[in-house]
């Protein structure tokens, strides 16, 4: 056997120009697409045959295929160059990892005149079995989706069709093959080790992706092989997909993507009203956080408003204020607004139909955008960056916080659920970027008209007896052979989780720095409190006062309208049962954070954002902030207008200021009385920070007019 050093000499005679794939492919699926670049990839001359004719040879699940069969036989007779090596092949699950010269190579040292693939399996007819020469080492049942050979000797093997287009084709070349005559007189043996052709129906365990030098092959672990045509055939059509990301060179280490910036549809030169239509689809199925930031990012989308249309599905009553205000106040920017709510007691599969429907019988409309309520896109650009991938369906990656959870799965188990594919991890944590041919994708994704008006044209895409609507829509569009794309080569935002999340509280987002902490951070957090971890100094207001800001306005007028709400403020006199021993020395007229449930939450706030102040302003104190009293104190003129003077119990105090004076109230603000140094102005959202026994010996001034709120917390290591 000669050495790839001795490739002219082996072939001499031979040239890969004489290698003609030959195809049928009715229809230009997305499966076909990807086949066509795979060839062109590597300069393969592909003859497709059946355009435009309807298919009438079954599918995977059932013998057919003599459609192709046919067609093949009526091509062959006007091809007359009988030096012609043939390769037939299917299309729509088929892609080429390496060029016509290495496959003209393994097909002339297989020494016969046709080469079949192989499998591992037998079908249609295993009572066929024991015909099926026996071989030392390799498969030995025949694969009719690929062949190689001679034009006068596969013009020999399909002369004798004379069958169905139903008929099957696997069974046709089987027979020929199981027949010593036949056998003989074509000259047909089996490419049994997967040397030219891997079918990866039975051998899904023996092959693996293989990273070469700028170049990525599929290996057949079992053979040690390097297959030329890898055909994802039966029900292996999502390994191919998996395969078909990084092969022929579609993503390598060294590269990276090298086709995302393909075929895109740039949208930088045109006018606002030559924009895409699109029309977006929002859907609320069950009290979610943090609905009135998702209509502000929604209002925030960086595409002309004209040229948008919205469908918003509400279910849940507890939302119906977000969203009215959302359409009252912002819905007259856009083209038009559609809105169903829970008083028309629609389930969701019917109410994503009434969305695709307001799109698929819009001739206008160009796009479907879906955005489910529990994603936080923080991307302006999202909507325009989908759009110019150019895409059939394409999401973009969300994932939740400090969790591999994600709105796309990259592999599904045998019944049709979530399985952990090899790359999923590298994908999520953004170690691959590119964009990825998955099959299943959820919550947000942009998927073009035209498909709705076509192979998606069902009314029934998300219905199904035993899965929940996102997998039965991720099924019927497999099924249609539409790919499904998600892209990490941007970052776009992530998944709010929804979990324990209550409805029991005026403003229930206060409750969720546990489970969604970067949507807290963002919406309650200061938007200046980063930058004292980067090293801007801390005002200093008094000696070891420490100034602060912390709280955003909205954090502010949340915890004080949440207060009112429960309304029990308490007497502001010395018995208190609500604290140990049952005197306070020094009451106020207050609510602490416990009453209302909020003592957990706050004591998180207080180590993820405080701590952190206090260790840096107090160099080698570390606190754990235990804490025995967290409360709002509420004062007025006619009830409790100031605090006398007074130590703290505790080795630190927090006090943030929870309204603004001048605006809420007159007077109030803080005295230490051993510095004669007064705080008569805090800022709405700040924090004064200071030491609680001992030095800080301080008063609460009068407030004369309005009412002032703070939020205190006593502080122990």
């Amino acid at each position: 056997m000669c050495g790839v050093y001795m490739f002219s000499v082996c072939l001499h005679g031979f040239s890969p120009d004489q290698i003609v794939v030959v195809t049928v492919a009715t229809k230009e699926t997305d499966g076909f697409k990807r086949f066509m670049r795979s060839a062109k990839h590597f300069n393969y001359t592909v003859k497709v045959l059946g355009r435009g004719q309807k298919w009438k040879g079954g599918d995977y699940l059932s013998p057919g295929g003599g459609q192709k069969v046919r067609i093949l036989k009526a091509a062959l007779e006007s091809m007359k160059d009988e030096n012609k090596i043939i390769v037939f092949i299917d299309s729509y699950d088929v892609i080429f990892a390496s060029g016509p010269k290495e496959l003209l190579k393994k097909f002339v040292q297989a020494k016969h005149k046709v080469v079949f693939s192989s499998e591992t399996l037998i079908w249609p007819d295993r009572h066929l079995e024991d015909k099926h020469p026996h071989v030392r080492e390799g498969n030995r049942f025949l694969g009719s989706g690929g062949f190689i050979g001679y034009l006068p000797n596969i013009k020999e093997m399909v002369a004798e069709w004379a069958g169905d287009d139903g008929d099957s084709d696997q069974l046709f070349f089987t027979k020929i093959f199981i027949n010593p005559e036949k056998r003989k007189s074509i000259n047909i043996t089996l490419d049994s080790k997967c040397r030219l052709f891997q079918n990866l129906h039975g051998a899904l365990d023996e092959v693996v992706l293989k990273f070469e030098d700028r170049r990525v092959r599929a290996r057949n672990l079992l053979y040690d092989t390097l297959p030329v045509i890898i055909h994802g055939n039966g029900p292996t059509k999502l390994q191919l997909n998996y395969l078909g990301n990084y092969i022929p060179n579609v993503w390598t280490f060294e590269t990276g993507c090298t086709v995302c910036h393909d075929d895109l549809l740039p949208l930088r030169n045109l006018k606002e009203n030559e924009y895409p239509l699109v029309v977006i689809g929002v859907f609320i199925q069950q009290p979610t956080p943090f609905v009135t930031v998702f209509f502000e990012r929604l209002l925030k989308l960086q595409y002309p408003k004209n040229r948008l249309k919205l469908f918003i599905f509400n279910k849940e009553p507890h939302h119906e204020r977000e969203v009215s205000a959302f359409v009252q106040d912002h819905g007259s920017l856009y083209l038009d607004v559609k809105f169903v709510g829970p008083e028309e007691e629609i389930e969701d599969t019917a109410a994503r139909t009434m969305a695709f429907d307001m799109c698929r019988k819009q001739k206008d409309c160009d796009y479907f955008f879906n955005l489910d309520v529990d994603v936080a896109l923080k991307n302006e650009n999202t909507l325009k960056i989908l759009i110019e991938q150019n895409l059939p369906i394409v999401a973009p990656l969300l994932t939740r916080t400090g969790r591999l959870w994600s709105n796309f799965w990259g592999a599904l188990s045998a019944d049709g659920y979530y399985a952990r594919a090899e790359d999923y991890v590298d994908l999520v944590q953004g170690r691959r970027v590119g964009i990825w041919n998955v099959p299943y994708i959820t919550s947000v994704y942009l998927m073009k008209a035209s498909l709705l008006r076509s192979e998606l044209s069902d009314d029934d895409l998300f219905h199904s007896n035993f899965m929940d609507p996102d997998m039965a829509f991720c099924q019927h569009v497999r099924n249609k052979g539409v790919f499904m794309y998600v892209t990490n080569m941007d970052t776009f935002g992530r998944i709010l989780s929804t979990e324990n999340y209550q409805t029991s509280h005026l403003h229930n987002d206060l409750w969720q720095i546990f489970e969604n902490p970067e949507d807290w951070r963002e919406r309650y957090i200061h938007e200046n409190y980063t930058h004292i971890m980067k090293g801007k100094p801390v005002e200093t207001p008094c000696p070891d006062v420490y100034w602060f800001p912390v709280f955003t306005d909205i954090a502010c007028n949340h915890l004080v309208e949440e207060m009112e709400h429960f309304g029990k403020w308490s007497g502001g006199g010395n018995v208190d049962t609500r604290i140990q021993g049952g005197y306070e020395n020094v009451p106020t007229i207050d609510i602490h954070m416990n009453q209302v449930n909020f003592d957990k939450e706050w004591h998180q706030f207080l180590l993820e954002y405080i701590a952190p102040i206090t260790e840096q302003m107090y160099p080698g104190y570390h606190t754990q902030c235990t804490s025995p009293l967290n409360f709002v104190v509420r004062y007025k003129p006619d009830e409790q207008p100031l605090l006398e003077p007074h130590h703290d119990a505790s080795t630190f105090t927090i006090n943030v200021a929870l309204n603004s004076k001048d605006v809420d109230y007159q007077g109030g603000g803080c005295r230490f009385l051993r510095y004669d140094c007064s705080v008569e102005a805090p800022r709405k959202g700040w924090a004064l920070m200071h030491p609680g026994r001992l030095t800080h010996y301080h008063e609460g001034l009068p407030t004369t007019a309005g009412v002032r709120y703070i939020a205190v917390s006593f502080v122990d290591p």
